[in-house]
Parts: C-alpha cells; sequence; structure tokens
C-alpha cells in the first residue's frame, strides 16, 4: 500500500513541474512580444542628392569639313615655245614674282626689234609729212599752191602719225610677249609638281599647265550644317538666351583624325544664302591659321563650333537620366516633404557627359543620386550628408 501512495506522489509532483513550467514559458512569450514588434518596425531609407545648380556653358557643335587651300594659282603658258629651263624645286615654297619657267625668248625678240623698226620707220615718215604740211599752210597763205595741195599734205601727216601709234602698240605686243617666257609666281605660296620639263612644246592657245601654287599658311574650311539648326541657333542668339564673345565672332576649332586639337584657333567667315535642296544643308566657311603646315588641302576634318554661352544652364549627368515607356528622358528627385518623385524633363543636347536641360528642371530641386533602383515614388527617404554634391560618378545601384 505504501508503495502505491508513493508513486502516486510522485506523479503528482511531475504533473505539478510540467505546469508551473508551461505558465513560465508563457509568461515570457508575453513580455517578449512588444519587443519583437519593435524590432520589426519598417526603417526609413537613407539616399544622398545633388542640388540642381545653374552655370555659365559655352555650347559647341562638331560638323565633319573639309579644308581648302586659302589661294590657288595655275600657272599657265602665256606664250606658245619651248621650255628651255625650270628654275624651281618642287614642292618648295615660292614668292610672288620668283622665276619659275624660261620659254624659248628668240622668235618674241626678233618680233619685238621688227616691231621697233617699223616705229622708227613710222616716225621718220611722219617727220618729213609733218614738214611738208608746216611749209605748205605758209604757201597756200600766198596762193603758191592750191589748197587741196595742203589738205593732202596734211593728211598724210595725219595718217603717218596713226602709224606710229599703231607701231607702237606692235612695240609694246611684242615686248609683253617677250616678257611672258619668263613665267614668274603670281601669289606667295607652295609649288606642286612641274606638269612639264625642259624641251616641252607649251601653247599659247591651250594655255598649258605648267605647275600649281596653293597658299595654305591661312586654310579655308567649308563645313555643312542644317538649315533647321542654322535657324534655330540664330533664334537663341536674338532672344539673348545665347552670348557671342567678345569680339562678335564665332570660334572654331579644328579637331585632327588622332583626336587632338589643333592650337590655332579658326573663325567663321559666311554662312552660304542658298539650301542644297538635297540635302537640306546650308555650307558654312571658316578660315583657319595654318603656319606650321599641319593641315594640307583636301583632309577631311572636323570643326567644333562655337555657338554662344548659356548663362543659365542645367546640366545634368547622363547616368541620372533614364528613359520611360514612352522613351521620354525622366529623374528621380527627392522633394522638399523628403517624398521620392519621378519628373519627365526636355533635353537638348550633351555637353561632355551630362544632359544640357531645356525644361523640366529648376534650380534648387534634389536629384537623387544613388539607390535609385530601390526607390519608388511616393516612398519617404531619409537624406543623408555626401562629401560632395557633383553626380559625377553617382552610385546607381
Amino acid at each position: 500500500m505504501k508503495k502505491h501512495t508513493d508513486s502516486f506522489k510522485n506523479g503528482l509532483k511531475a504533473s505539478l513541474a510540467l505546469l508551473a513550467l508551461t505558465l513560465v514559458s508563457a509568461c515570457s512569450q508575453d513580455d517578449d512580444a512588444p519587443n519583437t514588434t519593435s524590432n520589426t518596425a519598417p526603417q526609413t531609407m537613407p539616399v544622398k542628392v545633388q542640388t540642381v545648380q545653374t552655370e555659365s556653358v559655352t555650347l559647341h557643335r562638331e560638323l565633319p569639313g573639309r579644308t581648302a587651300p586659302f589661294r590657288v594659282a595655275q600657272v599657265r603658258a602665256r606664250v606658245s615655245g619651248i621650255i628651255e629651263k625650270r628654275l624651281f624645286e618642287e614642292g618648295s615654297e615660292v614668292a610672288a614674282g620668283q622665276l619659275l619657267f624660261e620659254i624659248d625668248p628668240a622668235p618674241y625678240q626678233a618680233q619685238l626689234d621688227s616691231a621697233q623698226a617699223n616705229l622708227a620707220r613710222a616716225k621718220a615718215s611722219y617727220e618729213a609729212s609733218q614738214s611738208q604740211a608746216e611749209r605748205f599752210k605758209k604757201l597756200v597763205k600766198t596762193n603758191a599752191i592750191s589748197q587741196q595741195n595742203y589738205d593732202d599734205a596734211r593728211a598724210s601727216a595725219l595718217s603717218l602719225k596713226a602709224e606710229i601709234a599703231a607701231a607702237q602698240a606692235a612695240v609694246d605686243t611684242a615686248q609683253i610677249n617677250l616678257d611672258y617666257t619668263k613665267v614668274t609666281a603670281p601669289i606667295n605660296g607652295r609649288i606642286g609638281r612641274a606638269e612639264v620639263t625642259e624641251g616641252a612644246y607649251v601653247q599659247q592657245a591651250t594655255a598649258t599647265l605648267l605647275a600649281t601654287i596653293q597658299q595654305i599658311d591661312t586654310l579655308y574650311v567649308d563645313l555643312n550644317e542644317s538649315a533647321e539648326e542654322i535657324l534655330q541657333l540664330k533664334t537663341a542668339l536674338e532672344s539673348g538666351q545665347l552670348d557671342r564673345n567678345k569680339e562678335g565672332q564665332t570660334e572654331v576649332q579644328i579637331l585632327l583624325n588622332d583626336g587632338s586639337v589643333l592650337p590655332q584657333t579658326g573663325s567663321l567667315q559666311f554662312s552660304d544664302i542658298t539650301v542644297n535642296t538635297s540635302t537640306g544643308t546650308v555650307m558654312l566657311r571658316a578660315t583657319v591659321p595654318n603656319p606650321d603646315s599641319n593641315l594640307l588641302p583636301g583632309m577631311f576634318v572636323r570643326a567644333r563650333i562655337t555657338e554662344g554661352t548659356d548663362p543659365n544652364a542645367i546640366l545634368v549627368p547622363q547616368s541620372l537620366v533614364s528613359r520611360n515607356n514612352r522613351g521620354e528622358p525622366v529623374v528621380i528627385l527627392v522633394n522638399d516633404e523628403n517624398i521620392i518623385e519621378q519628373r519627365t524633363i526636355t533635353t537638348s543636347r550633351t555637353v561632355g557627359d551630362a544632359w544640357l536641360v531645356s525644361s523640366g528642371l529648376q534650380a534648387g530641386e534634389r536629384l537623387l543620386i544613388n539607390n535609385r533602383q530601390k526607390v519608388r515614388p511616393g516612398m519617404s527617404v531619409q537624406i543623408v550628408p555626401t562629401e560632395a554634391t557633383s553626380a559625377a560618378t553617382p552610385d546607381n545601384k
């Protein structure tokens, strides 16, 4: 009997211990419930922003172009004959008036001598006729000769005077032709290869090409720009949206094939007044100094034209601009209440690695520069300080 009593007591103690343990566990869970709720509360996402600012930006446009010599002179034969000498080195610099070729002068010297002899004969005849006319003038007054004889003598003298003028003209022509046997450079520049050699026969009738001289210390650069863009540029300048430089000129920089920029800066000279009907473009012509002959005629280059300065430009790094479903450029902003907004903007062109914003943004607004893939419009965020307001290298993660 005692044995059964002890078993009952032991079982009762075990049941009481299990009940106490259950009660303690339940109380512990009740005490921990508020702490669990506090730990799972949502946290505000920390973000960094860039404040939109206006700045003065010089706007450029790059156009393809082709160089052309400032002056070109084709040296041609002006008289017929045999080339006796070539007096220049091909590819060298020549000066205006420098002797280049000599054509056989003998035939033209003979023509000059003949013309001079005819002139001398005409002068002698005129003097004799003039003297006779003077004598007849005195005799006609005393009726020693008839008026007809005097008139004939006077007409003969006038005729011989005209022959002197004709003979003088023949002398001048012969002298000019003789001078043309010495072919000189009409301009300063660099002369190309000789088209003829000594012993070649050149002709005046066909104006045989002897050589070509090009002045390349200054070059033309012929460019083409669309008529619509030229009109937009003109409107921006007239409205004061863009400013010219102090000299009121449009500067031009030449970009070489290796990407380098020619040290010398040129200027835009004129814009053609006719639009090419097949391309819709207008030709622009610029002049560029070329003292070191780094450029040669006929080269394809790119010209960077300074269009003007926008004193209140807004630039946004390209990495901060995305596209919506309609392909429109959008940016992510943090408003004054630290709420995320998405806004559509209008961009006109790129300036370096940034977009030039023409509408949609105002100075003082804040652009989101990090965690851009983790936020959604309407979300609250917490702005944290950043070392630099520039977003040249934003964190897009």
